[in-house]
């Protein structure tokens, strides 16, 4: 059996694609989310959101739909959600927020197609975690669209520098992303940290 290091090893060196914008992955997040809804225990979900590039009109992306879902317990998911996605097929990582060991830990799932190839990345969380201030960096872009595109640019080449390296190429993402989540929070002046409904589905 594959040990929890083979397996971080293995996703990690897979290849890092990034492709044209495609509309259709919104509604791609709205049956995942619909999904979710109807298999998980109802009492352990809040919000669940599309965010990262996927969500973001127009913004190159690699065609993995990133979805970050609000849970009131990550002790409870990791109990009572993860064995009914895993059964399914989800491959489950309790993953530090940052590096290789940095609390607090959270519950990561891939889920592939017929073919292996990823489709979608979902991200547990509690509400207050740091996690959701992708949403400030998802708004910004949405409304700032010369940001997307300098966005946009830098993933195309960072993809072709790092093409089997993904924590390299998010990393080299990183002062970007922390540049414009803090123009973010000074612009909207809120923190998505907060709870709510889930949003509606956006292209």
């Amino acid at each position: 059996m594959e040990t929890l290091a083979e397996k971080v090893a293995r996703v990690v060196k897979e290849e890092v694609a990034v492709v044209p914008h495609d509309p259709g992955w919104a509604e791609v997040f709205e049956r995942e989310r619909r999904h979710l809804r109807s298999c998980l225990p109802a009492d352990l979900l809040g919000r669940i959101e599309h965010f990262g590039s996927t969500a973001v009109a127009g913004l190159p992306a690699k065609p993995i739909v990133d979805m970050l879902v609000e849970v009131t317990s990550l002790e409870e998911t990791k109990r009572r959600i993860a064995p009914v996605l895993e059964a399914q097929g989800y491959e489950y990582f309790w993953r530090p927020s940052w590096g290789d060991d940095t609390p607090p830990f959270y519950a990561w799932f891939i889920k592939r197609d017929a073919r292996g190839n990823r489709t979608h990345h979902i991200h547990m969380v509690e509400s207050g975690f740091e996690q959701w201030d992708g949403l400030l960096f998802r708004d910004y872009l949405r409304e700032h669209p010369d940001a997307a595109r300098e966005y946009g640019d830098l993933k195309i080449k960072l993809s072709g520098v790092h093409a089997r390296d993904r924590v390299a190429y998010t990393t080299a993402k990183g002062d970007f992303v922390r540049r414009v989540t803090e123009l973010a929070r000074r612009l909207y002046g809120k923190d998505q940290r907060m709870h709510g409904a889930d949003e509606p589905p956006r292209g």
